[in-house]
C-alpha cells in the first residue's frame, strides 16, 4: 500500500511550510504569526526555497507524501511563492504518488477570490479557519470574517479543490448545547471529508489569557464543556465523520495524511520561522527548530540559506516518549512494534509498567496484539492519562 494512501499506517514522509503573516492577530491565537505592513514577496520565496535545498541535501532518497502551508495566513502568500515552494519541493526530493498538498486560509472574500491560482499552483486540499458560524463570536474571536463570507468561502473551496476541510471553535464564552447542536448541525451539511472541531482553550501570552485571568473573559464550567465535548463526538459519528483523532474528524479516507505523519511519529521537514522537525539522520532522530521572528530566520537564510536555530539528537527514550504521546490522540493508537523500534524498549520498559497496567484495569487504555490504545473514555482526560503513563 502507498505510503500516501489514506488508510496506510506508513507514517510518509511530510514537508511544513509556515508562513507567518497575518493581517491582524486573534485574541486567542499562540502561535507564530505576525502582523506587518508590507512583505517581500521576492525575498520571502527565495529565502523559502533556499531553506528547502537545505533540508532537501540533509535527507536525501526520500520521497514526499505531503506538504501543508501553515501560518500565520498562508492564503496571504503570493500564488506565484506558493507554486515555486511546491516545484522545488518536487525538485529536491520528488513526490511520492497522490501526495496531499494542504493550504490553510481565512474566508475573506480577497482570499477567497484567490483560490482558483493556488490550485493551478499544484494545492490540492485546503482547511478553511472559519472558527465559528455566528456572527457575534466571530467578533468576540477576533476574526475578520462573518458568517456570510465563510459560508461563501466553503462553497467556493468545495467547487475548487479536490478536498477541503475547515474549523470550528466550541466552548466559547457563553456557549452552551443548545448554542452548539444546530451550528454544528449546520458546518456538518457545508463539509466535505474533514472537519476540525477544537475545544477553546486559554494559551498563556495571548489577550485572552490577560482577559481571563483578569475575570473579563469566562469559558464554560468543566460539566458544559463535557456536554459539549460529548454533543460534538456523538453528532459527527451520527453524520459518518467520526473522529480519528481528539480535535479532528472524517468521512473513511478523508483523514489528513499531513497531520497523521506527525501523530504517528514519522519524518517531517519544517520550512519558515518557527517551524519544527523530526529527521532521522544517520540513524538517529533529530529535532529541528528554525528561528520564530520572521526578520531574524529571513537574514539567516539569505546569508547562510537556512534559519536553523536548534539541530539536536533527540534520545532514544524521549522519541519514545513522543511516540505515545501522539499515537494516542488518535483511533488507531501506537504501534508497538515502531515504538520498541524507535525507542529501543518494550512498551513495558518504554512507560511506567505500573500506571500501564493500572489504566489498562481501569479501562482506560487497551492493549491488543501490535497496539495500545486510549479507551473513549479517555480522551476527555487523555492529559492525565499520559502524564501518569509517562511518570
Amino acid at each position: 500500500m502507498r505510503a500516501s494512501e489514506p488508510g496506510s499506517r506508513d507514517p510518509g514522509f511530510a514537508v511544513y511550510v509556515h508562513w507567518p503573516f497575518c493581517l491582524s492577530k486573534c485574541p486567542y491565537c499562540d502561535f507564530n504569526s505576525h502582523v506587518r505592513e508590507a512583505v517581500d514577496q521576492g525575498r520571502w520565496r527565495a529565502a523559502l526555497l533556499r531553506e528547502i535545498d537545505h533540508y532537501a541535501a540533509l535527507t536525501p532518497g526520500r520521497r514526499v507524501t505531503s506538504v501543508f502551508f501553515g501560518g500565520g495566513t498562508p492564503s496571504l502568500m503570493a500564488p506565484e511563492t506558493t507554486k515555486a515552494v511546491i516545484g522545488r519541493i518536487g525538485e529536491r526530493w520528488g513526490y511520492a504518488a497522490d501526495p496531499e498538498i494542504t493550504l490553510e486560509a481565512n474566508p475573506t472574500s480577497v482570499e477567497a477570490g484567490r483560490f482558483a491560482a493556488y490550485e493551478r499552483a499544484g494545492v490540492n486540499r485546503v482547511s478553511l479557519g472559519v472558527q465559528a458560524l455566528d456572527n457575534e463570536d466571530l467578533k468576540a474571536l477576533g476574526r475578520a470574517h462573518d458568517a456570510r463570507q465563510a459560508v461563501d468561502a466553503v462553497a467556493l473551496a468545495r467547487d475548487t479543490f479536490p478536498r477541503y476541510s475547515f474549523d470550528l471553535i466550541y466552548a466559547r464564552p457563553g456557549h452552551t448545547p443548545a448554542d452548539w447542536a444546530p451550528e454544528l448541525a449546520r458546518g456538518l451539511e457545508m463539509a466535505g471529508d474533514h472537519l476540525s472541531l477544537y475545544q477553546l482553550t486559554i494559551e498563556e501570552g495571548t489577550a485572552f489569557h490577560a482577559a481571563a485571568r483578569d475575570g473579563r473573559l469566562v469559558l464554560p464550567d468543566e460539566d458544559t464543556a463535557a456536554e459539549l465535548y460529548e454533543l460534538t463526538r456523538d453528532m459527527t459519528a451520527a453524520a459518518g465523520m467520526p473522529a480519528y483523532e481528539i480535535s479532528n474528524h472524517a468521512a473513511p479516507g478523508g483523514e489528513s495524511r499531513h497531520n497523521m505523519t506527525y501523530w504517528r511519529y514519522g519524518e517531517y521537514a519544517g520550512i519558515g520561522p518557527g517551524a519544527h522537525g523530526r529527521l532521522h539522520l544517520d540513524g538517529v532522530v533529530a529535532a529541528t527548530a528554525q528561528r520564530r521572528k520572521p526578520e531574524t530566520w529571513l537574514a539567516l537564510a539569505e546569508r547562510q540559506g537556512h534559519g536553523t536555530e536548534l539541530m539536536a539528537p533527540v534520545a532514544p527514550a524521549e522519541s519514545g516518549e513522543e511516540m505515545v504521546m501522539m499515537g494516542l490522540r488518535t483511533v488507531e493508537g501506537v504501534d508497538l512494534a515502531r515504538l520498541a523500534a524507535v525507542s529501543g524498549r518494550p512498551l513495558d520498559q518504554a512507560v511506567d509498567a505500573g500506571a500501564l497496567a493500572a489504566l489498562l484495569d481501569q479501562g482506560l487504555l487497551v492493549r491488543t496484539p501490535g497496539r495500545l490504545t486510549a479507551a473513549p473514555g479517555a480522551w476527555p482526560v487523555l492529559n492525565e492519562v499520559i502524564r501518569r503513563l509517562l511518570g
